[in-house]
């Protein structure tokens, strides 16, 4: 999981002894704890987002990327990345995701997030409204694109740009999310350099998980910031 999940999320139970845990569907505005409860049959409503490999691992992955130039294919769009999705009852990603990454986070019977605290890691700020709230995707989907992702199907490309299984998805300041845009690390590290181990490590198990090329900019700049691990 990345670092600020610890201050927040309690370790899940496993998958398998959720199995047969039955609740009635709220009504009403709701506040999200870190203990998971869903009908029989939905996921958990809060997951815990895994951790990055360690610095020796990610630059043992960093090594292993196909370094290339990007491949500035035409046709992108965000369309071809399908999401947010649906990811169980009426909670999409977005969702999901602002309720692992939140505190005292407060839903209604949509599983709209109307209260609670963000912090954002990028830069350091405190977000009081769901609106100041952006979901990264580490590695942008755009970025993947011309990486490699041109090629998938629009099935692999929905579940990368809705992975919550990977280091992939994180609620950042809108402010921060939209300064990044589709840059990669050669261009954009997130202006708190305290998390920059957190973020290197992050891009390269996803760039790995996926098999996306890195260009040589992006690699010297992920190799710098795993400097700062041990620091």
């Amino acid at each position: 999981m990345l670092e600020h999940l610890h201050r927040h999320t309690a370790l899940l139970a496993a998958v398998s002894a959720l199995a047969g845990v039955a609740l009635t569907a709220p009504t009403t505005a709701i506040a999200v704890t870190p203990h998971p409860h869903a009908s029989a049959g939905q996921a958990p409503a809060i997951r815990e987002l895994p951790e990055p490999p360690d610095a020796v691992k990610a630059r043992e992955l960093l090594r292993g990327l196909v370094v290339a130039d990007e491949n500035d294919v035409p046709d992108y769009s965000r369309s071809k990345f399908p999401h947010w999705i649906t990811q169980y009852g009426t909670c999409d990603t977005r969702e999901v995701v602002l309720q692992r990454d939140g505190q005292d986070v407060v839903q209604d019977d949509q599983c709209r997030a109307t209260s609670g605290t963000w912090y954002s890691e990028y830069d350091g700020r405190t977000i009081t409204s769901a609106s100041g709230i952006d979901i990264d995707h580490i590695v942008p989907l755009k970025e993947a694109w011309r990486s490699g992702a041109s090629e998938w199907t629009t099935n692999k490309r929905r579940a990368f740009a809705n992975d919550l299984t990977s280091s992939q998805l994180i609620a950042v300041s809108a402010g921060s999310n939209r300064s990044k845009g589709d840059k990669d690390p050669g261009n954009w590290r997130p202006p708190l350099e305290s998390y920059h181990c957190t973020y290197s490590r992050a891009w390269i198990s996803v760039k790995s998980d996926y098999a996306l090329t890195a260009n040589q900019s992006e690699v010297d700049a992920l190799s710098q910031m795993l400097d700062t691990c041990n620091t």
